[in-house]
């Protein structure tokens, strides 16, 4: 990637990326929502140690950024549910492989 300039300060795609897909939770929530159609408690349920704010706050910039599709119902209680959009598939190999790397690399916290 570098040797051509690929990947410059101002137009490299791993920055790209990274920008989009870089925070601490946004990849885990992804993961976590997979093929699936979730509501926010399962997703809270299945997403470890993070907060409801944070929770909704990703939640807003995954709609926001075109990775996850929200659908709410006009019941109440409220029924809102969560699933990825194609570009969100996309991400799944991404988190897939991050796992991998870290079974077979880094130690387990016992």
């Amino acid at each position: 990637m570098r040797k051509n300039g690929y990947c410059g300060i101002t137009n490299c795609p791993v920055r790209r990326t990274l920008s989009l897909l870089g925070g601490k939770w946004t990849l885990l929530v992804l993961f976590e929502i997979g093929d699936k159609v979730l509501r926010y408690g399962e997703i809270k349920r299945k997403v470890e140690g993070i907060s409801e704010k944070m929770l909704i706050q990703e939640l807003n910039y995954l709609v926001e950024n075109k990775l996850i599709l929200k659908k709410a119902y006009p019941e109440i209680p409220p029924k809102v549910e969560y699933r990825l959009t194609n570009l969100g598939l996309k991400t799944l190999p991404l988190a897939q492989t991050l796992g991998e790397f870290g079974l077979e690399n880094l130690p387990v916290d016992a």
